[in-house]
């Protein structure tokens, strides 16, 4: 039996970035993973402009000025965001400039206009400015040259706003990772369906298709096999040359109907470890098949979930080209109480508002998906721990 941690190792050492690339233009690249570092083509701003309205003038021109010793200086010109051509103030003079206008090269600073009888042909300067106040230099955002985007990165806005202000207009990126989702279970009908008695619908296919389309991959999703090892192995074969990763859910514990002990040996296919030291998802089954990764989750609904977020995620995000696809952690301080004693390493479901933690209801069944509703995170219960009461600190996995 591997712990958490083994477990991950395991699936991650197998794991590489998929060597399909794309171009991506500027308004498709939010989400997607640079496959290059895009380095900077000018610099940010491209040249010195004023961040306010008001007066560019010469800092040694007003040495000294205040409301009861106000300087009186020419105004040459003005300036607006835009405009290609500037006046060059000589001493003695100013430059009305707006908020995104070009500072000339004369000037060092710049006099808000609150500061100033605001004068169009000459203006008094009623307080004295230092060189350099109140000018964006040119470059001090982004300099010529600097890597605004590296090899593994996942795009944000942020980024897309830094690649617009550059004029680039579009990245190379990784090819969205394709999944096989595979749901098993003679039990399950799909929504819309007759459910007769004894039957239930299919919410893991429901739940994990979601979560697929969330991370930005790209999946396909056949109809929920029934539990027949040869029918479920020779799905799997149909599927295996159109995906990068193979992902199901059911079939893997200790009972009758666990065919994927079955699935396994039929397809010729390498086992990487069976079971993890941890509750929900302790049954988790992972192999290999024709070179690709395949997570074999529990039927159960949260326990699912929860392996899904804990191997699956970091592995999908590998499988996409992000370099740094660790857990994210955080501490933080539980509210209420939690009365069970956890025996074995146990995850639970929470949400977690700053440092408060919150237990998002009393069901923590690994069949119970509810209690999913509005959790952010799980509580990462070391193996001996007692009850836990509000008050208590906890560690929590981002999701």
């Amino acid at each position: 039996m591997e712990s958490l941690e083994s477990a991950l190792a395991l699936l991650m050492d197998r794991v590489h970035p998929v060597e399909r690339t794309e171009y991506a233009p500027l308004q498709a690249l939010l989400g997607r993973v640079a496959a290059e570092d895009v380095a900077a083509p000018i610099q940010v701003p491209p040249f010195d402009r004023s961040p306010l309205d008001g007066y560019a003038l010469r800092g040694a021109d007003i040495a000294g000025a205040s409301r009861d010793n106000p300087v009186r200086l020419q105004v040459i010109g003005e300036a607006c965001a835009g405009c290609g051509e500037i006046f060059a103030p000589g001493p003695g003079q100013a430059l009305r400039v707006m908020t995104g206008a070009p500072v000339p090269a004369a000037c060092d600073c710049v006099v808000r206009q609150e500061d100033t009888d605001q004068g169009m042909d000459t203006v008094e300067i009623y307080a004295a400015v230092p060189a350099g106040r109140n000018v964006c230099r040119a470059g001090e955002d982004v300099h010529l040259g600097d890597v605004v985007l590296h090899l593994g990165e996942r795009i944000t806005a942020a980024h897309m706003g830094v690649l617009a202000s550059l004029g680039v207009t579009g990245v190379k990126v990784y090819a969205p990772v394709r999944v096989a989702l595979l749901c098993t279970g003679d039990e399950l009908r799909q929504p819309g369906e007759e459910l007769p008695f004894g039957k239930i619908y299919d919410a893991n296919r429901a739940v994990l298709s979601a979560r697929l389309a969330e991370l930005g991959v790209s999946f396909i999703s056949p109809t929920s096999q029934e539990d027949d090892p040869e029918v479920v192995a020779q799905a799997l074969r149909q599927v295996v040359e159109h995906c990068d990763i193979l992902l199901t859910t059911g079939g893997v514990s200790v009972g009758k109907k666990d065919i994927f002990h079955q699935v396994l040996p039929l397809l010729g296919a390498e086992r990487l470890f069976w079971k993890v030291a941890m509750k929900p998802g302790s049954p988790l089954l992972c192999g290999v098949y024709q070179g690709k990764l395949l997570i074999c989750l529990s039927g159960n609904p949260f326990a699912a979930l929860a392996c899904f977020e804990v191997f699956a995620v970091p592995v999908l995000r590998r499988l996409a080209g992000e370099e740094h696809v660790e857990l994210r952690r955080a501490q933080g301080v539980l509210e209420g109480d939690f009365p069970k004693e956890s025996k074995g390493r146990r995850l639970i479901r929470a949400r977690m508002e700053g440092e408060r933690v919150t237990l998002t209801g009393d069901n923590h069944s690994s069949g119970s998906l509810a209690t999913m509703i509005g959790c952010n995170c799980l509580i990462d219960i070391p193996a001996g721990t007692g009850p836990l009461h509000g008050g208590d600190r906890v560690e929590v996995i981002l999701l």
